[in-house]
């Protein structure tokens, strides 16, 4: 679906449009709405549960339970989240079912990302963010404060702005953990991030849990010549309790360079210097690479060599 769901996508605005969701301030008028149109009260969730659940909906108590760890984005998140489910289930159920899933439990993982767009877009409707995301060039930091989400939602949304007629920049959108594993990704872009393994180690977004909080940008080339601005940044999820360690990320986001001069982040850059990119790969196992300093394995489906009387700096000689 070229990381993009119309129908979600233009239900969400259209809500949005009707209950007057102010931008930056949402998560009070959505507690408001599903007590008006679903008797669903939002309370606090007990202490003892709360470093292990997010969220908690009971149908029989119409009680939304949400975690006091969670900061407002958090709260806002959610509560637009079982909106979706709440009011938007048969809509949910006819995108599932356009996909023919051979299982239930993918399905039902399938429902829950559905919802998460579905609630992005709720708070970031489709032609008020992408207007504002043209006009300041794509500042995540400046769109967040002023649609009152995290770093984190505000990159994943640029990553699905391409509703027909409409469409903004193609994005790519990646998170991983501290140990390199992938643990989402979108794109919108010709760029496609492999299913399993983790990511090229000369990739800014690795470098940007050694230092937490600052935004990187990198230009890069990937194999098959296509050049990306790559913009980076940690970001730390609290744990609340000494023996509940917080939960560390980096996430990244970035277009093509022939789409540099809309993003803030190619001043940067020296965008026509394309020889001083930094050449990247999908990772390791898919790169075909002869002359990287930094592969930890051969690409698949090549022979290794060896010559015992020379020794490289590239660990692994292949044919």
């Amino acid at each position: 679906c070229n990381n993009y769901f119309d129908p979600l996508d233009t239900a969400a605005e259209r809500l949005a449009d009707t209950i007057g969701l102010p931008e930056g301030d949402a998560a009070q008028e959505l507690a408001r709405v599903l007590k008006a149109e679903h008797d669903v009260r939002v309370c606090r969730m007990e202490d003892a549960e709360a470093t292990t659940a997010m969220r908690r909906y009971d149908p029989e108590a119409r009680t939304l339970a949400l975690s006091p760890l969670l900061d407002v984005p958090g709260r806002a998140f959610h509560m637009a989240h079982q909106i979706a489910l709440l009011s938007y289930g048969t809509l949910l159920d006819q995108v599932i079912d356009a996909a023919r899933f051979a299982s239930e439990d993918a399905r039902a993982i399938c429902r829950v990302g559905l919802a998460n767009y579905f609630a992005g877009a709720l708070l970031m409707p489709y032609t008020a963010f992408a207007a504002q995301a043209r006009a300041v060039r794509h500042d995540v930091e400046v769109l967040q404060a002023r649609f009152g989400v995290s770093f984190e939602q505000v990159c994943h949304r640029l990553s699905t702005l391409q509703r027909p007629g409409q469409r903004g920049i193609p994005f790519f959108f990646v998170r991983v953990d501290m140990a390199g594993n992938i643990t989402k990704r979108h794109s919108a872009t010709r760029l496609r991030f492999a299913r399993f393994g983790g990511a090229c180690p000369k990739w800014n977004i690795h470098a940007a849990f050694s230092q937490p909080g600052e935004i990187l940008v990198q230009l890069t080339e990937m194999p098959d010549g296509g050049h990306y601005v790559s913009v980076a940044r940690a970001v730390t999820k609290r744990g609340g309790a000494y023996l509940q360690p917080p939960r560390r990320f980096a996430v990244g986001f970035g277009c093509e360079i022939d789409h540099a001069g809309e993003i803030v982040y190619s001043e940067a850059l020296d965008i026509q210097n394309t020889r001083a990119a930094e050449r990247i790969g999908i990772n390791c196992r898919l790169c075909e690479r002869r002359d990287c300093h930094q592969r930890a394995f051969p690409p698949i489906g090549t022979r290794v060599t060896v010559d015992p009387d020379r020794r490289k700096f590239v660990p692994y000689l292949f044919r």
